[in-house]
């Protein structure tokens, strides 16, 4: 590592360069890093903390609850399973208008039961098993919503006031309000719900056990991760940031790859030189990996240092961003590796290099 440093150390303007464009890879993928973490959370934070485990679907549904359709029977299998909570859980986007002329709500609204294993807390249960109304999420305070205002839901007749509000979370983008199950299949089918319901809770049980129940009355079950897919716009969101995140890497990888490629070409005596002294190709070919190494990490660390300080900054904002220590690890580690297997490619080189090539002969 002696050759490696000193050569730093000699051509600081050369590498100075590299590190400031590697840099600026880590900060944009940091920030790209923390949209993405802030999308997801804004996509599915309301499902992901609900208590349950797993949830049950009509049949081809993929996860979606409008295209979801149980009865009572369906939460009846499942509750009969040794050790298994099932629940049923009515969900849908709404509308909701208020009464007084103020503006509308778009809202995620979740039918749950009062005893349902899904609200835990008793004031909460006390809420839903009272007279109908709304349970809102926290964020809706800051839009001047209070206790006591009344909305009308889903272009029905049916007109709520809102009881309070709670740590709910969004779904699809919209802020999550909860109601009684009996409250939303009405508003979901008027007067003649016929104890229908979206998709049925599940907590406890095995795999194995449950999955037989599914097969039995044509369900499809899925672990409360899976089901995040059926989110609107959560797949097309992830899978474009990822593929984002992938560009970057490889764009960084043939950035390093040039670079040191360039620079070995410049070296080539240098290193036929070493060579003529007794060097070995382990040696400098070690002594490259190093200082690649060397250059990647420190600028790394830079970049994504300053992109975690945007982020930071950001997400008190309205943009949906959140800073994830494991994303931006995994950012950080994921250049680190993809710089130094691009740079490898002048190693090829170095081990081509002749000793004669340092005396001005061509082997």
């Amino acid at each position: 590592m002696f050759l490696a440093l000193r050569d730093l150390r000699r051509g600081a303007r050369r590498f100075v360069l590299l590190g400031v464009v590697i840099a600026l890879v880590g900060l944009l993928s940091t920030v790209l890093s923390g949209l993405a973490t802030g999308l997801v959370t804004d996509g599915i934070s309301g499902l992901r903390a609900l208590p349950m485990d797993r949830l049950a679907f009509q049949d081809g549904s993929d996860a979606t609850f409008s295209r979801s359709t149980l009865r009572a029977d369906a939460v009846d299998a499942f509750a009969k399973v040794d050790g298994v909570q099932a629940t049923p859980l009515g969900a849908s986007f709404v509308n909701a208008a208020s009464t007084a002329g103020g503006p509308s709500l778009d809202l995620a609204l979740f039918g749950v039961a009062g005893d349902s294993f899904l609200v835990q807390r008793p004031d909460a249960r006390a809420a839903l098993e009272g007279p109908p109304g709304l349970i809102l999420a926290s964020e809706l305070q800051d839009e001047g919503v209070k206790v006591g205002d009344r909305y009308t839901l889903g272009g029905s007749d049916v007109e709520l006031p809102v009881l309070g509000f709670t740590f709910a979370g969004t779904y699809g983008h919209a802020p999550i309000g909860f109601v009684s199950l009996a409250t939303w299949q009405k508003i979901q089918f008027g007067a003649a719900p016929d104890g229908r319901f979206s998709a049925v809770a599940i907590r406890g049980g095995s795999t194995s056990d449950l999955q037989g129940v599914a097969d039995a009355h044509d369900l499809t079950l899925m672990t409360k991760a899976q089901a995040y897919a059926g989110s609107p716009g959560y797949t097309a969101e992830t899978t474009t940031m990822t593929l984002i995140r992938t560009f970057l890497l490889v764009i960084s990888a043939l950035v390093i790859g040039a670079f040191f490629t360039v620079l070995t070409v410049q070296r080539t005596r240098q290193i036929g030189l070493l060579k003529a002294m007794g060097a070995s190709n382990t040696y400098i070919v070690r002594d490259s990996v190093g200082q690649m190494t060397v250059l990647v990490v420190l600028a790394t660390a830079v970049g994504v240092g300053l992109g975690a300080v945007i982020v930071a900054i950001l997400s008190g904002g309205a943009a949906p961003v959140e800073l994830s220590p494991r994303a931006i690890t995994t950012v950080a580690l994921s250049l680190v590796v993809s710089g130094v297997i691009g740079s490898l490619v002048a190693l090829r080189r170095i081990t081509q290099v002749e000793p004669a090539i340092a005396l001005g002969v061509e082997p």
